[in-house]
């Protein structure tokens, strides 16, 4: 077997890479290829196919080859677990130490509880539970409410991340959108609709309530069981997302069926007028 051969086999047996510290006895040969553009360096010491080292997969598996402690957080982490296609700029790594920052990578000195971390095919990733509250930042709770309509993760199971991470700097915040979520939101409309209801002291319902309807099962978004009256919350994935906008005529359909009242809102209803969300449900509880 040839020395570019036996590269290209321990290539594609790690996701394109080859770890040159590993390989001693490869050195010429990957000089020679670095040096015709076939392999590019993702992170020092670690070269990737020219095709593939821009890959957000390739290079959170370089942070883990280059670094046998990483732990990849945020989006990095929620697209290896609950969230396919989270936002992902610069693949952001905690390590026990401090490393340099290298293009397409941003490395933050902490430590991740072993309890926190998963690991799958050499890549070491956190929890759902801490990777929501990682997500969430104080303007914007999406990482929270996807992983809880995805059940991915439980609010108890983010509280019990939140205790093990303390003593970091913004958790008080967190706290605050962890309490702030105690309804089971699904999205920010949701959330915000929420908010409203508490504020109005408007009390007898549950967030995403479960029913069973003729052997399907569907959530309610906002559900006065006593009353069987559901709040449907269109947010703005609706706009774009074809399946969800169907899903939530089917889930209409079959409450109505069922003998439900069923009142819908809009994100934009809900940020601009508020008060007249808050008076209609009023008005259907009287």
């Amino acid at each position: 077997m040839t020395r570019l051969s036996e590269i290209s086999d321990l290539s594609d047996a790690c996701g394109g890479l080859v770890v040159r510290r590993d390989h001693p006895e490869l050195a010429g040969a990957l000089d020679w290829l670095i040096r015709n553009r076939r392999l590019v360096a993702v992170l020092p010491g670690v070269y990737g196919r020219s095709d593939l080292a821009h890959l957000p997969e390739t290079r959170m598996r370089a942070a883990c080859l280059r670094h046998p402690d990483a732990v990849l957080v945020k989006g990095a982490a929620a697209r290896l677990t609950y969230w396919p296609d989270a936002p992902l700029g610069d693949v952001e790594v905690a390590t026990r130490y401090a490393v340099a920052r290298s293009a397409g990578f941003l490395f933050t000195r902490r430590r991740i509880p072993p309890e926190l971390i998963r690991e799958r095919d050499g890549l070491r990733f956190t929890d759902p539970v801490l990777t929501a509250i990682d997500l969430a930042d104080f303007d914007c709770a999406d990482g929270i409410d996807i992983a809880l309509r995805a059940r991915a993760a439980t609010l108890a199971g983010m509280h019990e991340a939140l205790r093990l991470s303390r003593k970091r700097r913004g958790n008080f915040e967190r706290l605050r959108l962890l309490l702030d979520s105690r309804d089971n939101p699904w999205s920010a409309a949701e959330r915000l609709s929420h908010r409203l209801l508490r504020r109005a002291r408007i009390t007898g319902w549950e967030g995403n309530w479960p029913i069973m309807i003729e052997g399907d099962q569907y959530f309610i978004d906002i559900a006065f069981k006593a009353l069987k009256l559901a709040i449907e919350i269109d947010g703005r994935l609706h706009e774009t997302d074809g399946d969800l906008f169907e899903s939530d005529r089917w889930r209409q359909n079959a409450l109505v069926g069922a003998g439900w009242r069923v009142l819908r809102f809009t994100w934009a209803m809900l940020r601009d007028h508020p008060e007249v969300f808050v008076a209609a449900v009023r008005a259907e509880i009287r």
